[in-house]
């Protein structure tokens, strides 16, 4: 099965790029537009199977912009990201065309299981993103959230699995401390980013097994896994 196109349009820039990112980690090809007029033309230049659209946006809404994709194609699903909570824009969300609607700030892996579920319908799907990862000596097992090597096994929380996925991801790269905290918790206030330090220093112990796996600081903007 090819992996499932989608066309993002979300007009904060750094949300964007992570969602985008997210996206990206997990399967899909994703096309990334900032503004609703910009978005209908990408529309209609290429086919998707699946369209991610923030409410409030320059130029065209999310609303008016699924409004207008209806009159193009009735049967792609149009996912809706806002700030708004109230009914009555959930309501309008659903009558200008939405398939489901999810409110800022949102749980990533609950976006990316909305994503999922919305593609399943058409029969669309992410092709399974990888789940086991060669560290040195060791192999990490994400489906079963486990770090083995030689009479070697530890045993991860889910949190310390998804932190290590996306280091393992971006293996001998620095990822920044904003997008691995909006990834894995949604947010990235200073408060988490205590709490991801804290995994972090547990992840390096985990990692002593092989001495030439580390996990670096890059001071004052992320992490590296080197191996």
């Amino acid at each position: 099965m090819s992996k499932a196109s989608i066309l993002l349009v979300e007009d904060d820039t750094n949300l964007g790029f992570v969602i985008q990112d997210s996206l990206k980690m997990n399967g899909y090809h994703v096309h990334l537009e900032s503004n609703g007029k910009d978005g209908l033309k990408a529309f209609n230049e290429k086919a998707y199977d699946l369209c991610v659209f923030d409410v409030m946006m320059p130029e065209k809404d999310g609303f008016s912009l699924a409004e207008d994709i209806r009159l193009i194609n009735q049967d792609i699903p149009i996912f809706f990201l806002t700030a708004k909570s109230m009914t009555e824009d959930r309501i309008q969300g659903f009558k200008s065309g939405g398939d489901d609607y999810l409110t800022k700030p949102f749980s990533t892996e609950e976006f990316l299981l909305r994503v999922e579920a919305l593609l399943k319908r058409t029969g669309k799907s992410s092709v399974g993103s990888q789940n086991e990862y060669d560290l040195g000596t060791l192999t990490f097992d994400y489906a079963n959230f486990k770090l083995l090597g030689k009479d070697y096994e530890q045993k991860l929380t889910k949190k310390e699995a998804e932190i290590l996925k996306l280091l393992c991801q971006h293996k001998n790269q620095v990822i920044q401390r904003e997008l691995v905290l909006n990834m894995v918790w949604g947010d990235d206030s200073y408060y988490l980013g205590r709490s991801l330090d804290v995994f972090i220093t547990k992840l390096r112990k985990y990692l002593k097994q092989d001495e030439t796996v580390k996990i670096t600081n890059v001071h004052g903007v992320g992490f590296k896994l080197e191996c």
